[in-house]
């Protein structure tokens, strides 16, 4: 091969390295995105699972102040539904978690929980 027909390779080569190096950063960019919003969905189910347990303690305790305060800490969006049965008390927290860009795929979060009402104190 001669020193003409390797320059000329050389220099037709030469922006393929860029491009390869544009597709591997766009690549890595969309699984840091993705990855974050996994973590970010893990963070919200925790909160929701969370904030099912705590309202379950407070309203088994039958403390309204302590369920109101609660419901306050749920993560925005979220909602709450209490239901009293006669040995049991259920909280049921409902979220559709929605990624920045609003026509992307949302995702419904769903925590239970269940405590057994403490007795009435005698009076």
């Amino acid at each position: 091969m001669s020193e003409k027909e390797s320059g000329t390779r050389r220099a037709r080569d030469r922006g393929m390295v860029t491009a390869e190096l544009a597709v591997a950063t766009l690549a890595a960019m969309a699984m840091l995105l993705l990855l974050s919003w996994g973590i970010y969905l893990m963070v919200l189910q925790v909160r929701c699972i969370d904030t099912a347990a705590e309202v379950a303690r407070q309203a088994a305790r039958d403390d309204d102040a302590a369920v109101s305060r609660a419901k306050r800490e749920a993560p925005a969006g979220a909602q709450v539904h209490i239901a009293r049965s006669e040995g049991l008390v259920t909280v049921k927290v409902d979220l559709v978690a929605r990624p920045l860009a609003r026509n992307l795929v949302a995702v419904p979060l769903h925590a239970k929980a269940e405590v057994v009402p403490e007795p009435e104190k005698p009076r």
